[in-house]
């Protein structure tokens, strides 16, 4: 039997807890906290925004789903650009660092659709925009794929092992990330890199939320693995893909072919000054190109 995502200590769980309350503060006021019963554990979600008034149509909400080893809080760039004209619902991802709590292995991409399922079941959310980053879009592509019905649109912010595999050299450099002792000056270099040479602040909650997740908790998940052009094709839903040309996660320029290629109903950018980090260096950027990509879906 496989294992399940764990912080290293106690001490390692209070740390992180710490920082992501402190993360947690820079965001817009949480409307409503749930943590929702799947198969697999209990998944943490916020509702921020507004919840629907009688007689008045509502907004079809977004789910937001960060990038590996980050939660909640990785959406604090993103959040009030969105809020603007939708509700937004953010996840803490099962299995990674954060107040989902795993209690079950996940096997592969089947177990990981099937628990986000039942947090849309346990949020009464029949159709969703899904906004995923790095893994995030990863997962929301994995999720459209085996349960199409329940997703009005993708938004894909420079998602990992969906259009283009991860180099080689990129895969070197994550090793010690997952290392229980990695001195904290080599993972704020690896984290550096990731986002293309910008300095990473020690007063950055993002930041800081990541550098936690990866000390502080071990993962256990199996491995995203590439989207055949075959599943790619048969997304049936719009596909929004900003694609960074800097990004360090694939070759950004291969990425945006595939997905021109690809997608059916796909609208791809290839955002050439940004890096993976591209959630946080275009905020007020990626808002306002998704608002005027939900609106088109919505009609």
């Amino acid at each position: 039997m496989g294992e399940v995502g764990r912080w290293r200590s106690a001490a390692a769980r209070a740390h992180f807890r710490t920082v992501y309350e402190a993360g947690m503060a820079a965001l817009p006021v949480v409307g409503e906290s749930v943590d929702v019963p799947t198969t697999f554990g209990t998944v943490r979600a916020y509702r921020f925004g507004c919840t629907a008034v009688a007689g008045v149509p509502a907004e079809r909400p977004v789910v937001l789903l960060p990038g590996r080893n980050a939660s909640t809080p990785m959406g604090a760039p993103n959040l009030p650009g969105l809020l603007a004209r939708r509700t937004v619902y953010c996840v803490d991802l099962l299995g990674e660092p954060g107040l989902s709590l795993q209690q079950l292995p996940l096997t592969g991409a089947a177990d990981q659709a099937w628990w986000m399922g039942e947090l849309l079941t346990g949020l009464g959310l029949d159709s969703v925009h899904l906004m995923g980053v790095s893994f995030g879009g990863w997962s929301a592509v994995n999720y459209a794929l085996h349960h199409p019905a329940r997703v009005a649109s993708l938004a894909l912010l420079d998602p990992v092992m969906t259009f283009a595999p991860i180099p080689i050299r990129t895969m070197v450099a994550f090793i010690p990330m997952g290392l229980p002792h990695t001195p904290q000056w080599l993972r704020r270099r690896v984290l550096r890199w990731i986002t293309g040479g910008a300095a990473v602040s020690d007063d950055s909650p993002v930041a800081a939320l990541i550098d936690a997740g990866t000390a502080d908790f071990e993962l256990h998940q199996p491995a995203p693995t590439l989207f055949t052009d075959a599943q790619l094709r048969a997304l049936d839903m719009p596909v929004l893909a900003l694609i960074a040309g800097r990004s360090v996660i694939h070759e950004g320029q291969r990425a945006a072919d595939t997905a021109r290629a690809v997608l059916r109903h796909g609208q791809v950018e290839l955002w050439a000054s940004a890096s993976h980090a591209i959630s946080g260096e275009f905020p007020d950027e990626i808002a306002a190109r998704a608002h005027r990509f939900w609106d088109g879906v919505d009609g």
